[in-house]
Order: C-alpha cells, then sequence, then structure tokens
C-alpha cells in the first residue's frame, strides 16, 4: 500500500487515512489509571474496552486494566443504565476500587446516555466514588479525551479550600517517565505539588511476581480534593492541559497557566524560572550542571543536526515540545503535523519557528499519515520523529526514524524514559545523533567509515 501513495496531493475532508490519533475514550483510561485505587470504566460495547486496553498494553508492555457496560443490542435500543448500574454493583463488590471514571463511547453518546442522571441515582457504598466524563470518538483524539477525563476528576471531587502552600500540576499526556522526572525537578527546586494524573508505578511498576490490580502508585483521591485549595496551578500542554484547568479555576477559584511541556532547553528553562518564583529558591547546581552537559552534547554533535530536514507528528502538547528541541538542535523542521484538531497547534508551531531564521514550514492539524507520506514523496527529509506508525513511512522512503511520543508500539522501554527536563533532551539529542550518524555510515565509502568521529 505505501508503495502506492501517490505524489499527486489531492485535497480530502471525509475520509482520514492512516491517521496520527486514536479516540478520546483510550485518553480517558489512561488519565483514569493515574488514579489511586481507581477503575476505568467504558460505557459501551466490550469490544470497544478492549481495543483501548490493547493499545495502551502494547505501548506501556503493562497490564491496563479497565471494565466495561458491555452493550447488547437491547442497551442499544433501550439506553444503557441498568447496565452501568448493574456494573458499577458488580465491580465494588468483585474488585473494590475507591473510585470507578466512567467514560462514554460512540455507541452510548449516539443514543444520548445521561451519565450524570445515572451516576444520581446509584446506591453506592460508603467511602467510594463514581465519576464520568463524555468522550465520543468522532469528537477530537486521545489527548481531549485525557483533558476531558481531569476534569471530570475535578468536576465531582474537588472543593474551594483555604489556600495551601502547595501547588497543583497537570503533567498533560506524558510517559511515566517524564512523570518521575517532573518529580525530581519539583523536589529539586524545594516546590511541593499535586500531580493528576500521576500514572507512575501503575503503568511502569516493577517485577515483583505479585500482581496488583491497584499498585501503589497514582494520585490518591485526598489529593484531588485538595487540588482546590492550591495557591497556583500549572497546567503543561496548552492542548491536553487546557481544560482541566478551566475547570478548576472557574470551580474552585485557583489561579492556572498554561505552559508548553518542558521539552527541549528553553521550555525547560521557562519551567524552572516558574518554579523559581513559587518557591523563592535559585536553580540548584545539580540542574545548572544537567543543562550544561545537554549543551556540550548539542555543540558535539552539531555538524550532524546543522539543517538537516526533519518531519516531526504526534500528538499536539508533543509535537511541539519536539519542534522546540529540533530547532534548538539546528534541524530544519520541513513537516509539522499531527492528527488531533485545533488550529491553536499551527499558531503555535508558527510562532515557535518565528523565532528562527529556518526556511518556511508546512504545519498543519487535523492530519493523517498518507498526506505526511504525500508530502515527503514531493520534498524528502533527512530524518522522522514521531511514533510508531511512522516506521512504514520510513521504510517505504528509506529515511532515518527516531521514536517519540504515543504511541510506541514497536520498541521497549520507551515509557521509562523521560521527553521533559535536561535530561529528556540530551537523550532525544542522543537519539538523533545516533540516526543521522548511522545512516552515514551505511551510505557512506568504505575508506570514509571512520570509527572516531
Amino acid at each position: 500500500m505505501l508503495d502506492q501513495t501517490p505524489k499527486e496531493i489531492i485535497s480530502r475532508s471525509g475520509v482520514c487515512v492512516n491517521p496520527m490519533k486514536t479516540c478520546q475514550p483510550v485518553g480517558a483510561l489512561y488519565a483514569a489509571l493515574g488514579v489511586h485505587k481507581c477503575l476505568p470504566h467504558s460505557h459501551g460495547s466490550q469490544g470497544c474496552v478492549s481495543y483501548h486496553r490493547t493499545l495502551l498494553t502494547r505501548h506501556f508492555k503493562e497490564p491496563a486494566v479497565a471494565s466495561s457496560s458491555s452493550f447488547t443490542e437491547g442497551a442499544s435500543v433501550f439506553g444503557g443504565g441498568a447496565n452501568l448500574k448493574q456494573s458499577v454493583k458488580n465491580i465494588f463488590d468483585v474488585y473494590n476500587p475507591d473510585i470507578i471514571a466512567v467514560h462514554t463511547t460512540c455507541l452510548s453518546e449516539t443514543i444520548g446516555d445521561d451519565l450524570n442522571s445515572f451516576i444520581l441515582d446509584l446506591d453506592l457504598p460508603d467511602g467510594k466514588y463514581v465519576v464520568h466524563c463524555n468522550t465520543p470518538s468522532y469528537v477530537g483524539s486521545h489527548v481531549t479525551g485525557f483533558g476531558q477525563m481531569v476534569a471530570g476528576f475535578i468536576k465531582y471531587l474537588a472543593k474551594k479550600e483555604e489556600k495551601s502552600d502547595r501547588i497543583g500540576i497537570f503533567p498533560g499526556f506524558v510517559n511515566p517517565g517524564d512523570i518521575r522526572e517532573l518529580k525530581r525537578l519539583l523536589k529539586l527546586m524545594g516546590v511541593s505539588a499535586i500531580l493528576l494524573p500521576d500514572p507512575s508505578d501503575a503503568l511502569d511498576g516493577p517485577m515483583t511476581g505479585i500482581y496488583e490490580m491497584f499498585p501503589e502508585g497514582g494520585c490518591g483521591l485526598p489529593e484531588i480534593r485538595a487540588i482546590g485549595g492550591v495557591r497556583q496551578a500549572l497546567a503543561l500542554g496548552t492542548l491536553a492541559s487546557k481544560e482541566p484547568a478551566l475547570v478548576l479555576k472557574s470551580q474552585c477559584g485557583v489561579e492556572t497557566a498554561l505552559i508548553p511541556q518542558p521539552m527541549g532547553v528553553a521550555n525547560t528553562d521557562a519551567f524552572l524560572r516558574r518554579l523559581m518564583d513559587i518557591s523563592g529558591q535559585p536553580v540548584p547546581k545539580e540542574l545548572e550542571l544537567e543543562r550544561g552537559r545537554l549543551i556540550d552534547l548539542m555543540l558535539d554533535a552539531n555538524q550532524y543536526f546543522y539543517q538537516k530536514k526533519v518531519a516531526i507528528f504526534g500528538d499536539p502538547d508533543t509535537v511541539t515540545g519536539l519542534l522546540s528541541m529540533a530547532l534548538e538542535l539546528g534541524l530544519f523542521p520541513i513537516y509539522v503535523a499531527t492528527g488531533t484538531p485545533g488550529e491553536a497547534f499551527v499558531k503555535q508551531c508558527q510562532d515557535i519557528i518565528a523565532q528562527y531564521d529556518v526556511p518556511e514550514a508546512k504545519i498543519k492539524a487535523s492530519s493523517d499519515l498518507f498526506e505526511l507520506h504525500q508530502w515527503i514523496k514531493n520534498e524528502r527529509v533527512d530524518l522522522l520523529i514521531g511514533t510508531s506508525y511512522g516506521k512504514q513511512i520510513a521504510k517505504a522512503e528509506d529515511i532515518p526514524m527516531v521514536r517519540a511520543g504515543f504511541p510506541i508500539l514497536d520498541r521497549y522501554g520507551h515509557a521509562y524514559h523521560p521527553l521533559i527536563g535536561y535530561h529528556g533532551a540530551r537523550r532525544l539529542a542522543e537519539l538523533v545523533a545516533g540516526a543521522l550518524m548511522d545512516r552515514y555510515d551505511r551510505d557512506c565509502a568504505d575508506e570514509d567509515l571512520d570509527v572516531v568521529m
């Protein structure tokens, strides 16, 4: 199929070919797994949740647990209220979570199920909770579904309280490795924070030989309630974290700031400056040295980065972070694309590129990999940066590729390693340099194949 991708680009609006995104419930399920003793629940058919669990399991290489309302023909016609009521009873009786996080699917949204009224009618055990969010698959993407679920936790549980010394952090749709790096940065800067959600330990736990449906990790219910009393909140990623930030501000009066994911030098610098303002503490020597090592690596390998053409694709918040880092390395971003809709993404990328003297890039939201492949057929690039689905283009066009973002299905360990912070930027710089140098070694003449670079 990829060999038959035509070079001529024809405008399409009614069909998506080889998408760059997946559906909202995937993001909602992932967000719920970042809350302690929470069981995600898919209000729809068993087939839907099976796919969502499978995708997350393949990326994290960890079991992604979730339950389902198990719609049949009857529920599809008469509504799924009875299914949800029975499901909730069974879940608390058998699995005993503290909270069930319900997200909708195409089917339940299309027939018009009113989840809020269903939940109000439930007879819940003492100390147990059910929250929900609306996530039809035909709207948005897994990134917006993630934000809707985080906002759902706030709507149901967060209360306006007297301001504490802590801050709130909405980390956005990132890997557990990013969460661990974020916690390390906060600790070094002396900032106490509530992270919602927190998938570390839940989806990157150690092998102990004992299966636990609800691992020790995750943001707990007391923390979700307390987030209504933080002195301010930082929403990392201007799309995934925008909805929970707005809900927290309107419901609890907490001042929030939308900032880019701290990927690359400039974004990490800006994030640390915000933490300095919050804590009143200077950046510790340890982080200064990390930044210096990163800059040293970027300078050492600059001859391999300089003016290499790159295509970047994936989730919008990740792509904008990768774009910033690519420009700092000296790469020329020729194509920048995401499957998630929203023209704010295009404007944000244009603003980032405008800071550099580089050629004009083609930037698009609501794009797909078929279109990206056509662009590359018209003007080749030296490197692809994106998810596992780009490997087919990389093979068809013989282009080196660096895997970053979600999902990474065909490699191991990516969920453990951060992209954020100076550590994440250093790893990304190493991956990019390695991919370009491997290509040089493969293509160069025998007399130019040197072991010293």
